[in-house]
This record gives C-alpha cells, structure tokens and sequence, in this order.
C-alpha cells in the first residue's frame, strides 16, 4: 500500500509538481486594512463584545488563519477558549461577507502585486506544475484579492485551501494536497514569506521555498526553508529545480 504522502521515488517519477503558493506577503504585498475594520466588526457582532480598532494589529498573525487571529484578538479580551469554540464557524463566514462589503467602496489602487506574479505563474503552468492557493483567508476575500490583483484566472475554484476551513495551517496543507488528488507530499512545494509556512511545509513532508516580503524579520527566519529567494524570478527558478 502506497504511502499516504508519497516518498522521495515519487517526487523523481512525476512529470509535474504541485506549487501551494502563499498569499499575503508571497504575492500580495500591501497591508489592507480593510481587513483588520472587518474582523473588529464582526467579532463584536458575533461575540458581543467591544474590541479596541488596533486589537488585530496587536497579535501575531504572519503565517497564520483568519480564525487564528481571531482567537489571539478574543483571547486578548478575556473570552475563553470555549466560548471561542462555540462561535468561530460563523463568526468566520461573517468576517469574509463583512470583508465583502467594505472592500467594494475601498481604493485599492494603492495594491501591489508582487512584481512579475502573473508572469511566473504562467511559466510554471506552461511547464506543467500545478498550481493552488492556500492561504489564511477565508476564500471569498482570497478571491476578492486574487481578482484585484489580476492573479484570479491561475487559481481555479475546488483547488487549494483557505482560512475558514482550519484554524491551524498544517490542516489547510494536508486539505490542498487531498484536493490535488492525494498529490504525493514529496512532490509537493510550498511557497510562503514567513516561519510558519517554512515550518509547517516541511512537518507535512513538503519542500519549502521561503521569499523575502515587506513582512520578513530578516532572512535568517527563513533560514530553515529548502531555498530562500527575493523575486518571483527566484521563485519560479526554485519550482521548476525541485523538478529535476
């Protein structure tokens, strides 16, 4: 019986490789505060409680799930985990419905795309490696995003995995490699900007490429990553190595 995530001897028979890319700081590079208005509102909607509007930008929340984030915000105003627990499904489908609404009267012409983006991931698709999202998110905003920033048409729907699916990251890895069709974790490469997608990609079994963003700390954070590039060049060279 094959292993359920595939050996070293896959990764060399495969023709194509399955690239889970990141999506803040790895192809969108603005902070949005669209997002952190959204989040306030809607736990204080859910959870009936006031939140302070800088609550978000007072948690860590590089590398980690929309529902993640919100428990550190809910955490830092005393609710319990349980009563947590007891809310974040919906609270979750009605942070991206709130996202929704105000992104659309918002000027995002001030959003940047990580430069060469589309043009990379088209070279990757044209040489056959399979490419998916996986992202903190919850989908709808990734696709908001993903639709301003002209990258939408590279990652179809059914694919991937996004921040109202899981609370912790590793989960949302194993659901975008199930998606895949059980795609074989040897022959699987994450691309993020952060140390938890250095660390969370390799525990799954995955080769992981680190690229510097406006939110690295410094390369040495990445350091533990398979390759550490700059630019969506580095990027692509780095998939299309892992191929040979």
């Amino acid at each position: 019986m094959a292993s359920r995530r595939g050996d070293a001897r896959a990764a060399r028979d495969l023709s194509r490789l399955l690239a889970l890319f990141d999506l803040d700081g790895t192809l969108f590079l603005t902070h949005d505060p669209v997002s952190g208005r959204a989040l306030v509102a809607t736990l204080e909607q859910i959870y009936g409680i006031e939140v302070p509007a800088d609550a978000p930008a007072n948690v860590e929340h590089r590398g980690l799930t929309a529902k993640r984030i919100a428990r550190s915000v809910l955490r830092a105003e005393g609710v319990a985990d349980a009563a947590v627990d007891e809310r974040l499904d919906a609270w979750c489908a009605a942070f991206a419905e709130r996202y929704r609404d105000l992104l659309a009267g918002a000027d995002t012409s001030d959003w940047q795309v990580r430069p060469c983006a589309a043009r990379g991931l088209a070279r990757l698709q044209a040489e056959g490696v399979r490419v998916a999202l996986v992202t903190g998110n919850p989908e709808p905003m990734a696709s908001e995003r993903l639709q301003r920033l002209g990258l939408a048409g590279f990652f179809p729907p059914g694919q991937g995995a996004f921040g109202c699916e899981a609370e912790e990251r590793p989960a949302l890895l194993e659901l975008a490699r199930v998606r895949a069709g059980d795609w074989p974790a040897a022959a699987t490469v994450e691309i993020g900007d952060t140390r938890e997608d250095v660390t969370t990609a390799k525990a799954a079994g995955f080769r992981s490429i680190a690229v510097s963003s406006p939110r690295t700390c410094g390369r040495a954070e990445l350091a533990d990553a398979d390759v550490v590039v700059d630019d969506m060049d580095g990027i692509v060279q780095a998939v299309l190595d892992t191929g040979r």
